[in-house]
């Protein structure tokens, strides 16, 4: 997942990136990071995450404490540009050049099954692991195996106009679809051009219907991943997702990026939009008392609808010569103190427990929904369906143009299958 959208609530983060900085050339301890060596003289740990990831406060304290509590070993944080991120990525995981990496949390299986990240199943009660919450570790495990553990994560809410609905007789947030469809109605008939604004392309949000619906956007068939757009909770799904886009002006053929839907929700004829925190207007562009958030309900007003959740996994190189080093960092960053920070910067902590600690409306909206998410296949192959054309988004806009959904469905279940089975 792109982590622009992390930028966008104050903290952020993807994939990691790239160190000009080697790690030492061997870690001589052989005991567990709970039962560390006096000191680490000469050692240094090298981290890497991505421009506009970790909030300075969080890196100078995981920085403090693990200095401290590691004493004579130094952690060198190296911060990454996106270009060229996926080669550099390879390169450092086979040279050993990086020890401890964000990754985005749709890519970790792909780095896991070359054999680029370590294993740290038996771990995984050291680090926090019992704690974690399962949508949310989901990603970080591949073939039973524990390669990552889960950082943070980020998931789509309703942000409204709360001028215009408050014209259009509006006075409270819906609690269920059709109280939400009943709200759009209303934006309608007082005269808002886009009772709420969304493209056709747009498919994270149809992947989360599909979620909180229990159900898949590929499955797995024996010992192969295929595409599942011909299931019934796809299907439905899409129903939802068609009679939302009808309240609409937004193009069918184009994703929220085309143009950015952050632009245009601020001009005042937008009652709402689906979009992560980093999408809400900045004060210079709407007053911060104009705009809400909300999660998109659910059928029924226990259980709002599904998410895609994206976010960051940390995980620790296979090649790396400091791996007690690395996990005694990955205890200190994944502790309570640090999720807490995340948290508190408006993202879901992967901890169910920390949640209290959202301070932020965007916040307050997201997590309550999170619990009802889900993150892509964790397939090594999944990045091959995303790659352009992206399969998803030309059934969606080919059958909200009027195609045959059981057709379309099937023909592009097919491409989906077929993307799942190319090797990386």
């Amino acid at each position: 997942m792109k982590r622009q959208l992390i930028a966008a609530v104050g903290v952020a983060a993807m994939v990691v990136g790239v160190a000009a900085c080697s790690s030492s050339k061997s870690d001589t301890a052989s005991s567990s990071s709970s039962s560390k060596p006096a000191n680490y003289n000469g050692k240094t740990l090298t981290a890497w995450f991505m421009d506009g990831s970790a909030p300075q406060a969080w890196q100078d304290g995981v920085k403090a404490d693990f200095e401290s509590q590691f004493p004579g070993a130094k952690l060198n944080i190296q911060i990454q540009k996106w270009d060229g991120i996926g080669q550099k990525i390879t390169t450092a995981l086979s040279e050993g050049s990086v020890d401890v990496l964000e990754v985005g949390n749709t890519q970790t299986a792909g780095y896991a099954a070359t054999g680029g990240l370590l294993d740290i199943t038996k771990d995984k009660g050291d680090l926090g692991g019992n704690d974690w919450a399962a949508n949310l570790n989901a990603s970080s495990v591949l073939d039973g195996k524990q390669y990552a553990a889960p950082w943070y994560f980020a998931n789509r809410v309703v942000i409204y106009n709360k001028a215009l609905w408050t014209k259009a007789g509006i006075s409270a947030t819906p609690k269920t679809l059709d109280e939400f469809y009943g709200d759009l109605d209303k934006l309608k008939g007082a005269g808002v051009a886009n009772p709420i604004y969304l493209p056709g392309q747009e498919w994270y949000t149809y992947f989360g219907l599909i979620a909180g619906s229990g159900g898949q956007i590929a499955k797995q068939d024996g010992d192969k991943w295929v595409g599942n757009l011909e299931s019934p909770e796809a299907k439905a799904a899409f129903q939802t997702y068609q009679k939302l886009q009808s309240y609409s002006t937004a193009p069918k053929d184009k994703d929220e990026a085309t143009p950015q839907q952050m632009t245009l929700f601020p001009k005042g004829d937008v009652g709402a939009m689906i979009g992560l925190g980093w999408e809400a207007p900045a004060p210079k562009d709407m007053p911060a008392d104009q705009v809400g958030f909300f999660p998109l309900p659910g059928a029924t007003a226990d259980k709002p609808s599904g998410v895609f959740l994206g976010g960051s996994n940390l995980a620790i190189a296979q090649a790396s010569k400091n791996q007690d080093l690395a996990k005694g960092f990955l205890k200190i960053a994944l502790s309570d103190k640090y999720e807490g920070m995340m948290a508190a910067a408006g993202l879901v902590p992967n901890k169910t427990a920390l949640n209290s600690l959202a301070t932020t409306d965007y916040a307050k909206a997201a997590i309550p929904a999170s619990t009802n998410g889900a993150t892509t296949p964790n397939v090594p192959a999944w990045a091959n369906v995303e790659n352009t054309p992206n399969p998803i988004k030309d059934f969606m806009a080919a059958a909200l143009q009027g195609g045959d959904y059981d057709s379309l469905a099937k023909k592009y279940d097919d491409e989906i299958s077929k993307r799942l089975a190319q090797k990386n």
